[in-house]
């Protein structure tokens, strides 16, 4: 999979971020509750292979050193190839090149093979920072040695 930073306003970003909330939404997140509204704050990337957008992901900055991961998808089709984890991994790595040394997550509780993807790929539980509903994970990086 090539991974490329994309801006906001990208068109398969959004394809991918509407079908990301289309999903939620059929598998129980109340109906207009996912609106995907681009943000500048958000750095974008896009999975592709075979020269279509199969993933995305984003991360914004937090409190000082500290990074959220957003907006992860990977369509269906294109699940349970090591994906999601390759996305995981490029939005770490840029994040922690911008001084973020904690990332952290938040995903809804009935998403049990995202939650098994991110506690497989070094996140622990952490208690609830947003929805209450949600279930939350934090990673602590290394340092980038200079």
């Amino acid at each position: 999979m090539l991974i490329e930073t994309r801006p906001a306003l990208d068109p398969e970003l959004a394809a991918l971020v509407t079908a990301q909330q289309r999903e939620l939404t059929d598998a129980g997140a109340r109906a207009g509750e996912r609106i995907f509204e681009p943000r500048d704050d958000i750095e974008y990337l896009v999975g592709v292979v075979n020269g279509r957008a199969v993933a995305c992901g984003g991360w914004r900055a937090g409190e000082p050193e500290v990074a959220e991961i957003t907006r992860m998808y990977v369509r269906p089709a294109h699940r349970g190839r090591g994906l999601g984890r390759q996305m995981i991994v490029a939005l770490e790595e840029e994040a922690l090149a911008a001084g973020r040394l904690v990332i952290r997550l938040e995903t809804a509780a009935h998403l049990l093979a995202v939650i098994a993807l991110y506690q497989s790929s070094g996140y622990a539980r952490i208690p609830a920072y947003g929805d209450p509903r949600n279930i939350c994970f934090e990673k602590r990086l290394p340092a980038l040695v200079q």
